[in-house]
């Protein structure tokens, strides 16, 4: 019995290792396609009479990116070296990437994009007709860190005007915590936002040295000593569907019940809807479109 556990731990870790390899390997192609395509002239360099490389050269992005142009080297001979997310940061702007290549890039390198409002794949363009035909209910797209990607007109007021707000902003749980307007809407403020504590944390259990966790945790320990409090609880919450209350500043209250839908895997981005539980608030809801359309 403990040969054969032992065989089969080998062959996981050969599987792994060959899975790391094919990895490496792409993103050493990936990056040379990219630096090829560039010509010179695009980033403000001189084309030169002896350039015989398509497009630029290893050391130019290396110092475009401000790393070493070894190092650089060793990433397109896809060596077995670690990759960080400022690094693939750098990386995409000197290569000029378009927001799916820069998530490919990240994908291929098996790390999260930490930038700020960056566009999720999830959101289609189907997904934000179909946030647009749901109106006059709230709704919206979340990933399991609370950041709202997409929204309708409605849930744009429901508790705040998020179209005010910066992307880096746009942050359910962010925005309990530090933001006047939003924090009176919430009808039950003790109790979500004690929930919404909990929740994070069990979802950061997955996600524990991703760069952009880190920054949002680091963000509301240092703004909020309300959340300081309830984090030290270490409570943890599951993800649950449930009637909420919400007190909006144009219509009144608002008996809302919340559901998500997820859109991938378990924890990740969810769409989000809040349908009215009884007759006056559908009718405050429509009368909410109406403020906003108006």
């Amino acid at each position: 019995m403990a040969t054969m556990v032992q065989e089969r731990t080998a062959d996981t870790r050969d599987a792994d290792a060959a899975a790391g390899d094919v990895r490496r390997h792409e993103l050493a192609a990936f990056l040379r396609s990219r630096r090829e395509r560039i010509t010179p002239e695009q980033v403000g360099l001189p084309r030169g009479a002896r350039r015989r490389t398509p497009g630029l050269r290893r050391e130019e992005v290396a110092h475009r990116s401000a790393v070493g142009v070894t190092w650089y080297t060793w990433l397109e001979q896809a060596r077995p070296i670690q990759v960080s997310p400022q690094v693939l940061d750098a990386l995409s702007r000197a290569l000029l990437l378009d927001t799916g290549e820069r998530a490919h890039l990240f994908a291929l390198a098996g790390a999260t994009d930490p930038a700020p409002g960056t566009p999720c794949p999830s959101v289609t363009p189907a997904l934000r007709a179909l946030l647009d035909q749901l109106e006059p209910v709230p709704a919206c797209v979340q990933n399991s860190r609370y950041d709202i990607l997409a929204y309708n007109r409605t849930y744009g007021r429901l508790l705040c005007d998020l179209d005010a707000l910066p992307p880096e902003d746009r942050n359910c749980l962010w925005l309990s915590f530090t933001h006047d307007e939003w924090r009176a809407s919430l009808g039950d403020r003790d109790e979500t936002i004690r929930l919404m504590a909990g929740k994070f944390r069990a979802a950061m259990a997955g996600h524990l040295a991703e760069p952009a966790w880190k920054t949002l945790l680091k963000r509301l320990q240092t703004t909020s000593a309300e959340f300081r409090e309830i984090w030290e609880r270490h409570d943890v919450v599951a993800t649950t569907d449930k009637t909420k209350r919400f007190l909006n500043s144009r219509v009144g209250q608002l008996n809302l019940s919340h559901t998500s839908l997820w859109l991938g895997p378990s924890q990740g981005p969810r769409l989000v809807t809040y349908v009215p539980v009884d007759e006056e608030s559908r009718a405050r809801l429509e009368k909410l479109r109406a403020l906003v359309e108006g």
